[in-house]
């Protein structure tokens, strides 16, 4: 629940970090610039179905009444007893609850105020540097809907398909190619230390496990290094 949010763009933004971790229910309470706002769509980068979802309610009490538990995310407020917990807090306890979370967010200039606070049943607060407390709106959204996705089962990014490694004839070709180069150069001297030196060369190259594009990619590089002068256009 975004609290008389100013900015469209930072309604956009904090739909995108929460459709990024599976949240999708907006709520705005007395957006300063009315709602729907053209400038919440750009920011949203294709969040737009929580956007088209999105309930205005003109006060945080309306916004709430369906809720059984209301976490507000500000500092601690001063004339206001309540239990203070960190996001991963309250995520377990959102993750325990029977009934509807949630979790409000304040203007971005001011924050909440002590009335706003007052309906919750708890204060969410991030621990920060003290000396440069400034987290703007989707960043607080953020943090709150990654801590509380560790429990919605989402499905992590493909890993790149990764090729294997390179067969040992072409990275034998690799060596070669060097130990060539640098023996026309005087790196394999005094002869005294040449073969440890040709054995850390070896070392060197095989540790990483080339793939064989890549094995191809540094011949290709080694055959640019040989040639004396730029190729012809």
């Amino acid at each position: 629940m975004l609290v008389r949010p100013q900015l469209g763009e930072n309604i956009g933004k904090a739909a995108r970090a929460m459709l990024n971790f599976g949240l999708t229910e907006m709520r705005l309470v007395e957006p300063r610039d009315g709602w729907p706002n053209p400038s919440a769509g750009p920011a949203a980068a294709g969040a737009d179905a929580v956007l088209e979802q999105a309930q205005v309610y003109p006060t945080l009490a309306d916004a709430v009444a369906d809720c059984a538990h209301v976490y507000a995310t500000t500092v601690r407020k001063r004339g206001v007893t309540k239990p203070v917990l960190t996001p991963e807090e309250a995520a377990g306890e959102i993750r325990r609850a029977s009934g509807r979370c949630a979790l409000v967010f304040g203007p971005e200039r001011s924050g909440l105020e002590t009335d706003d606070v007052a309906l919750a049943r708890a204060i969410v607060t991030v621990p920060i540097n003290p000396e440069f407390g400034s987290l703007n709106l989707a960043q607080a959204v953020i943090l709150l809907a990654y801590e509380w996705s560790k429990s919605a089962d989402l499905a992590q990014p493909p890993a790149e398909d990764l090729l294997p490694p390179a067969p040992q004839d072409e990275l034998e070709g690799l060596i070669g190619h060097f130990e060539a180069l640098l023996e026309h150069k005087d790196y394999f001297f005094p002869a005294s230390r040449a073969a440890a030196t040709r054995r850390t060369l070896r070392n060197l190259l095989t540790k990483p496990g080339w793939n064989h594009l890549e094995v191809r990619t540094l011949r290709g590089v080694l055959s640019a290094l040989e040639r004396k002068g730029p190729r012809n256009t």
